[in-house]
Parts: structure tokens; sequence; C-alpha cells
């Protein structure tokens, strides 16, 4: 799965077009690169935020198509 589609979906950054953005300014790192919002995400990835002054870092731990909002939380382990 791309990267925005899955920061969108794991509800990370709430839209695509954000996300999408957020990799082409160079604030999404995976395991310590600046990448692309095309990069295919796979679990165990650590992915790590910069946005606002704030820096959060998450591991990839289920890829799922679609998941509901309940659901979201569990495709990720806040480090």
């Amino acid at each position: 799965m791309r990267l925005d589609k899955f920061l969108k979906i794991s509800r990370i950054i709430k839209r695509r077009t954000i996300a999408n953005e957020a990799c082409d300014a160079g604030r999404i790192e995976v395991n310590g690169k600046v990448v692309k919002a095309s990069y295919n995400v796979k679990i165990g990835d650590k992915i790590t935020v910069n946005l606002s002054n704030n820096s959060r870092t998450y591991e990839v731990v289920e890829i799922a198509e679609h998941a509901l909002k309940e659901d979201a939380s569990k495709m990720y382990k806040i480090i």
C-alpha cells in the first residue's frame, strides 16, 4: 500500500492530499529515510511524522485496504 494512502486510512493524517504534500515536503520518514508518497509500506516499518513542531513515530502493525474508525488505530503502534 502507498504511504500516503496508509497515513489516510490509519487516520494518522486526515486527508490523503495533506499526506501527499507532507511527503513531498520531506516531513515523513520511513526507517530513518525521507521517502515519497509512492513508497510501498510494509509491516514493521517505522514511520516518523514531523508536522508543526511535533514529531511522532509509528510502527506499522497491520495493513488493511479499508478500516473503520475504531479499527484504524490497530494498524499502527506509537513508539
